[in-house]
């Protein structure tokens, strides 16, 4: 019944409103009834000092006490706050006496006029208490004051009012904690429920579910961002897939055509197989080859398991190979390779046989996009805890829209596919795979019209 994350967090919430209002409520039920019955106590305090002044203020007009000023303030006492006096003189005699009007007033309650059960009238025992009564450092008189332990009808009245208010008080708390923890379950639920939805539209294939991510809490916005971007994620694959296996069979469907055609014409007598359309075609064969082994070289590449024989290297011994390896084609295609020396000591550890194919791959697209007259700079460095290579050249640059895309299988700036100057688009797929099995970083900065920068980072 209680399994869905909103019913157990509402019921959650009912017990803490529930008990909170509940103890909050008994700790003023409790601190009122102690605050009152210390008022009650100072009120009796303060009435019993008004009737010691008023003996006092008879003693000084006439040197003896009869009631005459006290009188009416005794039986006003009796009457509304159920005090009761029995007043000695300094003799020990009954000088003035109010306690009859006790009988009265039980009567009265008897009779249902203050008490509306007989338990409250059992709860009303008289208590009695003395106070000397002083003038000028004597004791000229004795008050034997008689009260009644409960409280009063205005007492009773006053805190059926308060209990009242108080019971109110924590229905309403109540119905509101109520309202309150179901409004908000139910938006804490709701960011949960709308991410179980954009998981299972995922699960059917749906790449274009988006959660919205306003009015969420900052914990919620986080995940909800996070699911996006994991469906942005997928959806890019996705057409990356389709876009891989559209340029896969236009690279192989080219090749094979021709083939096709050639020995087509072959069978039928159409051609003679001279060695030049023999050579023909077996170039033909050798571009299917020759893809087939960059899609082995990019599937080894990205192999998990791919075991990489490291060792340690010195850095201007690498250069120095790339740079004798390339230095021929650069001089035919009149380009100048410049190599920047870099320190003696500088020591790298790498599989040589994937740094050369990294290094390779970066060079024949240095060459290839530079035109004659242009210029590649080739240098190392150590920054930090990596070694950076650097392949620096004034060619023809990579649009900004093209840069994002340039690690991707079989993608190419030059939509033409023009032979002369790209490949199948694999190299650098191969090159990124190689870099992230050397734990190393790539980056790319072009400018058209003004060169393209490749930076190779390998930890020491």
């Amino acid at each position: 019944m209680f399994k869905s994350l909103q019913s157990r967090l509402l019921i959650l919430f009912l017990l803490i409103s529930l008990s909170s209002i509940i103890i909050v409520s008994v700790a003023i039920q409790w601190g009122f009834t102690d605050s009152f019955d210390d008022y009650l106590q100072q009120k009796r305090e303060e009435q019993v000092d008004q009737l010691r002044q008023r003996l006092v203020e008879e003693y000084e007009a006439n040197g003896r006490m009869n009631g005459e000023l006290a009188g009416s303030l005794i039986h006003l006492q009796a009457m509304t706050d159920y005090l009761y006096y029995k007043i000695y003189d300094q003799q020990g005699r009954l000088i003035i006496d109010s306690t009859p009007l006790i009988k009265m007033m039980e009567h009265m309650m008897i009779n249902g006029m203050m008490m509306e059960s007989s338990a409250e009238l059992e709860s009303f025992d008289l208590l009695v208490e003395e106070y000397p009564v002083q003038w000028n450092d004597n004791t000229i008189a004795q008050l034997e004051v008689y009260f009644f332990k409960g409280y009063t009808q205005g007492d009773f009245y006053f805190f059926e009012r308060f209990n009242r208010n108080i019971l109110l008080a924590a229905v309403v708390m109540i119905l509101l904690g109520i309202l309150f923890s179901i409004l908000f379950t139910r938006r804490i639920t709701m960011g949960l429920r709308e991410m179980e939805e954009a998981a299972r539209s995922l699960q059917q294939h749906d790449l274009t579910v988006r959660i919205p991510t306003e009015n969420q809490s900052e914990e919620m916005k986080q995940l909800a961002l996070a699911i996006n971007e994991l469906a942005e994620s997928l959806q890019y694959q996705e057409s990356l897939r389709k876009q891989f296996t559209d340029d896969l069979a236009h690279e192989l469907r080219t090749p094979l055509a021709t083939l096709r055609s050639q020995l087509e014409a072959f069978q039928d007598g159409v051609w003679e197989p001279t060695p030049e359309r023999l050579k023909q075609s077996h170039h033909e064969l050798m571009r299917l080859v020759g893809l087939v082994n960059e899609m082995d070289t990019l599937l080894a590449a990205e192999n998990p398991q791919i075991q990489l024989q490291k060792e340690s290297f010195s850095v201007q011994a690498l250069l120095q190979n790339i740079y004798e390896h390339f230095f021929p084609a650069f001089y035919e295609r009149e380009v100048q390779l410049i190599l920047k020396p870099p320190a003696p000591t500088l020591q790298v550890t790498v599989d040589r046989d994937r740094f050369m194919q990294i290094m390779i791959n970066i060079m024949d697209n240095a060459l290839k996009y530079t035109g004659a007259g242009g210029k590649v700079k080739l240098s190392a460095q150590q920054t930090g805890e990596m070694i950076r290579f650097q392949i620096e050249d004034t060619g023809q640059g990579i649009a900004a829209e093209d840069l994002p895309h340039l690690f991707e299988r079989f993608y190419r700036g030059e939509k033409s596919r023009n032979r002369k100057t790209g490949g199948a688009g694999i190299g650098l797929s191969v090159v990124h795979a190689l870099m992230k099995a050397h734990h190393g970083e790539i980056s790319i900065k072009s400018e058209v019209g003004v060169g393209t920068v490749v930076r190779l980072d390998f930890p020491v």
